[in-house]
C-alpha cells in the first residue's frame, strides 16, 4: 500500500505522464515506499529456491534492478561479481545509495546489453520489470540475457499463475492495461507497463527460441490454488554448456 511517506497522486500522475525512464527518474526517491517494490517475501522465496536447487553462483546480474532490492540476494547467492543494470539513472542513484560496496551498476537498455557485459554471468535475475517490455520485444530481451550469461548459466525469475477471471483481481489489471493503451494512444512519450502481457506459454516458447532450456520449480511459500497448481514458479532458463 501507498504511505504517507510515499510519492503523492500529483507524483503518480507526473510519473505516468512521463517516458519510462524519466518516470522511474521522479518516482525513485520515494519509489521503496510503493507497492511497486518487489516484497521481502519473494525474494527470499527466490533465494531459497535457487541456493536449494543450484547452490552458490559465479557472478550475478540483476536485470532492471531499480533501486536494488534482489542486488542483496545476489550477493549472498554469488562470490564473484555482482551487476545491476538499469536504463534510469535516479533507480541506480537509490541502488547505489543501499549497496555502497560490493555491487557494479550500469546505465544500460535490457534490449541491448553492452558487449563489456556478454558472456561475464552464472546467474541472471530480473524482478517486477516485464511488465515494461511488449511481447514482441521478448526476443530481443531474451538474447540480450543469453549474450551475457556464460555457458550453463541461469536466468531466473518469479512467474505467477493466471489470475481467474472470476477474481477482482483480474478486472483490476485488465482495466489498468486498458487504460494505458488509451494513454499510450494518445499521449506521447509512451509509458510502456502492462501486467497481462508475460504469460508462461509464449514466454517459454521466446526462451526457447532463444537458445535456453527451461524449467520450473513451485515457489512453496505461496501455497497452491484449488486445482494444486502453485500460485507462484521460479522459472530457470539455462543457457547449454559447451
Amino acid at each position: 500500500m501507498f504511505t504517507s511517506q510515499g510519492p503523492s497522486l500529483r507524483e503518480l500522475a507526473v510519473q505516468a505522464l512521463s517516458s519510462v525512464e524519466r518516470g522511474y527518474d521522479l518516482l525513485a526517491p520515494k519509489f521503496d515506499r510503493t507497492p511497486f517494490r518487489t516484497p521481502d517475501r519473494m525474494l527470499d522465496a527466490v533465494e531459497e529456491a535457487l541456493a536449494q536447487r543450484e547452490g552458490t553462483f559465479g557472478s550475478g546480474l540483476d536485470l532492471c534492478c531499480g533501486t536494488g532490492a534482489g542486488l542483496g540476494m545476489l550477493r549472498r547467492l554469488c562470490r564473484d561479481r555482482v551487476t545491476g543494470v538499469d536504463v534510469s539513472a535516479g533507480m541506480l542513484a537509490e541502488a547505489a545509495r543501499a549497496h555502497p560496496q560490493g555491487v557494479d551498476l550500469e546505465r544500460a537498455d535490457a534490449l541491448a546489453l553492452p558487449a563489456r557485459l556478454w558472456n561475464s554471468y552464472d546467474l541472471a535475475v530480473s524482478f517486477g520489470a516485464f511488465g515494461h517490455f511488449l511481447p514482441a520485444e521478448r526476443p530481443a530481451l531474451f538474447g540480450a540475457v543469453h549474450r551475457a550469461l556464460r555457458p550453463g548459466g541461469v536466468f531466473a525469475f518469479p512467474i505467477g499463475a493466471p489470475i481467474p477471471v472470476t477474481s477482482p483481481l483480474w478486472w483490476a489489471v485488465a482495466g489498468f492495461d486498458s487504460a494505458m493503451r488509451v494513454r499510450n494512444a494518445v499521449w506521447r512519450p509512451p509509458f510502456v507497463m502492462y501486467y497481462r502481457t508475460f504469460p508462461f506459454g509464449p514466454v517459454r516458447t521466446d526462451l526457447r527460441a532463444a537458445g535456453f532450456t527451461v524449467e520450473t520449480v513451485p515457489l512453496t511459500p505461496f501455497g497452491h490454488r484449488p486445482d494444486g497448481t502453485p500460485h507462484w514458479r521460479l522459472l530457470l532458463a539455462r543457457k547449454p554448456g559447451v
